[in-house]
């Protein structure tokens, strides 16, 4: 609970420090606990400021061939709750293994693993509930997405990278076939024969023929965090680029389904992999060069929350090597606006910018710092 207060100052509170790269902040439904995800593999609670002793989950406890830690981009990366958490316990991660059976070339697993809450004991996770839903081939350790997020439409939306090394190789931004280099959208409530998860009717590609069925959204590079706005269901994409132009993309929800961002023909607006060809393709709404100091665009979200209501509807986001909040609005015309609002805490560089508890938007940094983001006069 807090008492609203009016203004657009951004000022930042630390409350927790955990340890570890806190690769996400969040919440499930109506729970006033934050649950900080660690690339190492681990889940902690903090609960009233202070984190609980032991973990809510260890990923080593469930995968043997887990692999991450040390900001190499591998590790544990994803953390959903089910918009029915509180009764059904339910929640899903996302994180990197070692491939036990790879067929040369494709070395590492990108895993989406169904868990539930102990039913005697909500502070810890059951890892014998654990479920795999995809375990995708991977060629490298690094792009590797890994945000996961529930739409107005009940459906979980997966982001994955290209695959990684550089110049996407394996060309799977542009290959509607392969899982990487994509946002997927799949339904968790219900079964197909072979699957764990359904296909929505409306994927672009739901029959398999001209593509995955798992394929919602194609030609990402790395979108390490995206956001769906629970309001007007917008979707914010920060797609971490190659070696010059990071990219924030919008798409509106009558935009998203079977939207094309252009990796790896594009790099931003500009032509990568010849030959090029713009037909059909959706641009960024910001870009940021590496000769202005970005690196790597963390993305961030939209401000929900009840305690300041001059921020509400404004998206902020923030990169790695330029750790400066910024805020984008948009007009009614669909253009955006970014405006900057000083630097962000911490000495580590930022991993995370997301809502937690009752909204709120919470910053996690590459050395376990947890910040909430507030507003002053």
């Amino acid at each position: 609970m807090c008492t609203p207060a009016h203004g657009t100052n951004i000022a930042w509170t630390q409350v927790a420090a955990i340890g570890g790269t806190a690769t996400l902040v969040t919440s499930p439904p109506d729970d006033p606990r934050l649950f900080v995800v660690i690339e190492s593999g681990s889940i902690w609670i903090v609960d009233n400021g202070k984190p609980l002793p032991d973990p809510f989950f260890d990923a080593g406890a469930l995968s043997p061939m887990f692999v991450g830690g040390n900001q190499t981009e591998t590790g544990l990366l994803g953390l959903a709750f089910d918009p029915g958490y509180a009764t059904n316990r339910t929640f899903f991660i996302f994180y990197t293994a070692r491939n036990p059976n790879d067929p040369g070339g494709y070395p590492y697993l990108d895993v989406l693993v169904r868990l539930q809450t102990r039913a005697d004991d909500p502070s810890h996770a059951d890892p014998a509930t654990a479920t795999t839903l995809i375990a995708i081939p991977d060629i490298a350790a690094n792009h590797n997405g890994g945000m996961l997020e529930f739409g107005r439409d009940g459906y979980l939306y997966v982001s994955t990278g290209d695959g990684g090394f550089q110049e996407d190789p394996a060309r799977t931004g542009q290959d509607p076939h392969a899982l990487l280099g994509k946002l997927l959208r799949i339904d968790v409530e219900q079964r197909q024969p072979g699957l764990e998860y359904a296909i929505p009717a409306d994927n672009p590609f739901a029959d398999g023929t001209s593509g995955a069925p798992e394929v919602f959204i194609m030609g990402v590079r790395n979108p390490w965090r995206f956001a769906l706005d629970p309001v007007t269901g917008d979707m914010w994409i920060g797609d971490v680029g190659q070696d010059t132009i990071e990219e924030l993309d919008l798409l509106p929800p009558g935009g998203q389904n079977g939207a094309n961002l252009g990796w790896s023909m594009y790099e931003g607006e500009n032509c990568f992999h010849a030959p090029c060809d713009r037909t059909g393709l959706t641009f960024p709404v910001f870009t940021q060069t590496h000769a202005a100091g970005a690196c790597a665009v963390i993305g961030g979200a939209v401000y929900r929350g009840d305690c300041y209501p001059d921020l509400v509807g404004r998206y902020f986001f923030t990169d790695f090597c330029s750790p400066v909040l910024r805020r984008a609005d948009v007009a009614l015309d669909g253009t955006v606006t970014v405006t900057e609002h000083g630097a962000i805490p911490g000495g580590g560089g930022p991993a995370s910018l997301h809502p937690g508890a009752g909204g709120e938007l919470y910053l996690g940094d590459v050395e376990g710092n947890i910040f909430r983001l507030e507003a002053r006069p």
